[in-house]
């Protein structure tokens, strides 16, 4: 998979550090202009939304997303992202099933995280540090800067030979890693391909003012750096692709403390973080559960529902919080009770109220009541949690929505949410899976197949997107359609439209049909 594209960013580039590229004139705009990088990224994207370890988990996307939008603001208001690059890139953060601590940057704005990376964070900012650091690598081009020979490659090939290095990245096996990797241009782009001292050091420093200028601690940097060095001394098997792609240097260590001043700079593990540390804690304890589904590893987390006195009470939720839902994910509903209850005392008794931690365990909570067949209690415990515009909010009401009566009002309420919410994301592929389930309890099949094929084509399967949208003329022109039915049947027909051509012009570029 696409797990280790954090290879993908750099090679040398004997060029002056600055904030702002140049929008004309640059070597990068020359052989790798805007237009052909958000292609490429888009083309990979295509293969790694269809990878099993590419991963929509609302919450914890959720989360993800809240540090990632105000670095994006950020980089715009202090001019890292210009008007050039703004409007064409993608500026999307998403996660990867994945042990390992790393986090990658893609051609054309999206920046991918390992959740074994979110596992090891303490705090939020030194997660931000990292989103921070990978967001430059996108708003400094450095990706295309470094393919500069792309111009006299197809894209579909260029994207094809990316993803082959990204392979060879992942694997541990050197014999696959070279096969991985056909043909001389291809082990061209993976020599290449190697970050760059400038532009480590160009990151980290433009990535600094941009996180600090979000709100984020000034000490993330500092204190992820430590931490990643002092895991590498003790840690050499593999589980830092990071630190391979990304090489720490006592020089890179040292500016990040000397930005954050001399006086914190001795006290990193007593700084304060910035933000809810009880909501980072989840986050931390969902990530270290989803990242490894092996029930060795879940019966693991399970066992942390046993009380440790020492721990602050952050950690006791985390704890209780990783043990509840491995519980869940093995069917054991007494144990998660136990433990989602212990988690719930935590919050009550805590000085501190933190809303959207206690939406975490609600969550929680109502996925346990629908596991047991009772949709309607669960329903009510996400009641104060649905119609707040948030996307985690509109998929959990749906999950229960399906399993209530196709007459109950909530059925048909998820279902106008979910429509109204892929009008303006129509590349929300989980949202439309949701949406078409829906239309099928509410006896809408044209609405559900056309549904179907918008999340298949969000996934990048076009091929299976004009099958379901085939699908539906058929059923459409078999009459005995609602009047609603005509609007419907005449978005598939357009939609049908442009998959065609969409696939005559990558068979184009793939050289299987000559140009018109």
């Amino acid at each position: 998979m696409a797990a280790c594209v954090a290879a993908l960013l750099a090679t040398s580039w004997p060029a002056q550090a600055q904030v702002n590229l140049p929008a004309l004139g640059d070597s990068a705009n020359e052989d790798f202009a805007v237009s052909t990088e958000r292609r490429v990224g888009e083309q990979i994207m295509r293969e790694i939304r269809r990878d099993p370890d590419y991963l929509d988990d609302p919450l914890l996307l959720e989360y993800l997303r809240t540090l990632w939008s105000p670095l994006v603001a950020q980089a715009r208001a202090n001019g890292s992202i210009t008007p050039d690059i703004d409007p064409r890139f993608a500026w999307e953060a998403f996660l990867v099933r994945d042990r390992s601590v790393n986090a990658f940057a893609l051609p054309g704005g999206y920046v991918g995280v390992h959740l074994g990376l979110i596992a090891i964070t303490a705090t939020r900012d030194e997660l931000a540090s990292v989103l921070a650091h990978e967001l430059t690598h996108v708003t400094q081009r450095h990706i295309a800067r470094s393919i500069t020979n792309s111009k006299r490659q197809s894209l579909i090939g260029l994207a094809a030979m990316i993803i082959g290095v990204i392979a060879a990245a992942r694997s541990r096996n050197t014999d696959g890693a070279n096969a991985a990797i056909m043909g001389g241009q291809a082990a061209a782009i993976q020599g290449q391909l190697n970050f760059s001292r400038d532009m480590e050091r160009e990151a980290d420093r433009i990535g600094f003012q941009v996180m600090t200028g979000a709100g984020f601690a000034p000490w993330g940097m500092a204190a992820m750096f430590e931490k990643l060095d002092h895991a590498a001394r003790l840690n050499d098997n593999g589980s830092y692709p990071y630190l391979r792609t990304h090489p720490l240097t006592s020089e890179r260590i040292g500016e990040a403390r000397a930005r954050m001043g001399t006086e914190a700079a001795g006290a990193l593990d007593r700084l304060p973080g910035t933000g809810n540390p009880f909501e980072h804690a989840l986050a931390q304890a969902r990530a270290q559960v989803l990242m490894d589904m092996r029930v060795d590893a879940l019966r693991r987390a399970q066992s942390l529902e046993a009380p440790r006195a020492d721990a602050s009470p952050a950690q006791r939720l985390a704890d209780y919080y990783a043990s509840a839902l491995a519980s869940l994910l093995l069917k054991e509903p007494a144990r998660v009770d136990t433990a989602l209850g212990r988690a719930e005392a935590v919050l009550a008794n805590s000085p501190r109220q933190e809303p959207r931690a206690q939406r975490q365990l609600a969550f929680l909570r109502a996925q346990l009541q629908l596991g047991r067949g009772d949709a309607r209690t669960a329903l009510a415990t996400l009641g104060p949690y649905t119609g707040d515009g948030s996307r985690a909010g509109a998929l959990a009401l749906a999950e229960v929505a399906l399993a209530l009566p196709a007459d109950d009002p909530a059925v048909k309420r998820s279902a106008d949410e979910l429509q109204t919410r892929v009008a303006g994301q129509p590349g929300d592929a989980t949202s439309w899976t949701l949406l078409s389930r829906l239309w099928g309890r509410l006896d809408q099949p044209l609405r559900a197949l056309r549904a179907e094929g918008e999340a298949q084509y969000a996934l990048g399967d076009l091929p299976g997107a004009l099958d379901r949208w085939r699908a539906g003329q058929r059923l459409a022109r078999g009459g005995g359609n609602r009047p609603a039915d005509f609007i419907e049947a005449s978005v598939i027909d357009a939609r049908v439209r442009d998959v065609q051509a969409q696939l005559r012009a990558l068979a184009i570029e793939q050289g299987r049909l000559p140009p018109q």
